[in-house]
């Protein structure tokens, strides 16, 4: 009898043992593509020789120390790489145990900051519908999925939410794309003029929208936009990257190819690439040359933030990713795995769309491809996707909820950069039959 707290008490999960390049194997020696990385994590793949050789190096010489008594080299060297490659204005690392304290991070920062100027009426983050930022109650707070938020909503900090920027379901027929991105868009200056300029901290969006809503990419200008508002009413503008950051889009920062450069942008999963757990918050130096005029001290912190094991291994990663060229290997299998789903299942009269960039693809499912109805909730289609998968031998990331939080279904592929050309093929070969057991 096991004692560990389950996900779901009424799971039986099958137990993994070891991991090689892109596949994982279970205790019966059953081999499954890892399809998603998990949740977008496994960026490097599993049993990296380079990345084992640093965490034993650094766990051989100085595993811990608590950064209220001293910084370390791996944490100076990872925030120095980080920085480098970071977009122009962002200057300081805060290090974190993953995406959740992450966006904690952010969220306090954005506060104190007002404080420190002299604005303590700005307490009032905006974000999006249909958007996850983490678990924790700040980040739940945050994050735009109702049904997650739903139990534990009387715990939560007040918080609007604004449309997302969803293509496929959302733009009217007779407006272009950019006209579309701008309408809603313009949606985060209504929502900051109803409530009072004087009281919003922030705004807080996914630069790609990763497991809610699958993939979702805004249209081109859209976050121009957003900047341009955020800049007018003096609001920090807070990107989360926890999902789609560190290559996963085809560069190291997803919002490089928004050209838009937030005021604060969260990472984890892929820094770490399921070696070590590890996330960060990065700021701008206007915002860390605010706190050092001023009280010289952020309120926050965790025992294990700037872990020099943890951080020792973030470089190890982010180096990976840079030095071997996995950067442009994201974009070419993205490619080419698109363009596969595309031809393989863009007429599939149950789905209505396959979206995303870089190794980050989503696939909506729709009961009815002309009207985009989605499935009945009871019939659990996620659900039975997932299992249908695994059995394939294939992990994938389904989920359900994608339209409002109730229904829709949707899956999330989001493969190791390190993926071949032989593997793209594998990827249809098994989802295909997922499919067809599933529908």
């Amino acid at each position: 009898m096991s004692h560990v707290f389950p996900r779901h008490t009424k799971s039986s999960l099958p137990t993994a043992v070891s991991g090689e390049g892109c596949y994982l194997v279970d205790s019966n020696g059953k081999r499954y593509f890892d399809g998603s990385g998990g949740a977008a994590v496994s960026c490097l793949g599993h049993g990296d020789e380079e990345i084992i050789e640093a965490i034993k190096e650094q766990a051989s010489s100085l595993p811990f120390a608590h950064t209220g008594f001293f910084t370390s080299q791996p944490a100076e060297d990872l925030a120095d790489l980080l920085i480098a490659n970071a977009p122009a204005q962002i200057d300081r690392v805060f290090f974190n145990n993953g995406g959740s304290e992450a966006v904690e991070s952010a969220i306090k920062l954005a506060r104190q900051y007002y404080l420190e100027i002299g604005q303590g009426e700005r307490c009032h983050l905006i974000a999006r519908k249909q958007s996850f930022h983490g678990n924790t109650l700040g980040a739940l707070s945050a994050g735009g999925n109702e049904w997650r938020r739903k139990p534990f909503a009387p715990l939560m900090i007040d918080t609007s939410h604004i449309s997302p920027c969803y293509t496929y379901r959302d733009r009217n027929y007779e407006e272009s794309e950019f006209d579309y991105g701008q309408r809603v868009a313009n949606e985060l200056e209504t929502q900051i003029l109803e409530i009072g300029p004087n009281k919003i901290m922030g705004f807080m969006a996914e630069t790609v929208v990763g497991a809610t809503l699958g993939a979702v990419t805004a249209v081109n200008g859209y976050f121009r936009r957003i900047r341009e508002i955020c800049d007018k009413y003096e609001v920090l503008l807070i990107l989360d990257e926890v999902m789609c950051g560190m290559g996963r889009t085809g560069t190291l920062f997803a919002c490089e190819q928004e050209d838009v450069v937030p005021d604060i942008v969260v990472i984890a999963k892929g820094l770490g690439a399921g070696y070590q757990p590890i996330g960060a918050m990065l700021c701008s130096a206007k915002i860390y040359e605010t706190f050092e005029k001023g009280s010289g001290f952020f309120q926050h912190s965790h025992t294990y933030m700037g872990h020099p094991l943890a951080c020792a291994t973030g470089k190890a990663v982010v180096n990976a990713i840079l030095e071997r060229g996995l950067l442009n290997n994201v974009v070419e299998m993205g490619d080419k795995l698109n363009t596969a789903l595309v031809t393989h299942f863009g007429q599939h009269p149950h789905i209505g769309d396959i979206r995303g960039r870089g190794l980050f693809i989503g696939v909506e499912f729709v009961f009815d491809r002309e009207t985009k109805q989605p499935f009945d909730p009871s019939t659990g289609l996620n659900k039975k996707l997932k299992q249908a998968a695994m059995d394939a031998g294939l992990i994938c990331y389904p989920m359900g909820g994608t339209v409002d939080g109730v229904n829709g279904d949707h899956l999330l592929l989001a493969p190791p950069f390190i993926m071949n050309d032989n593997q793209v093929g594998e990827i249809i070969e098994r989802l295909d039959i997922a499919i067809a057991n599933s529908l």
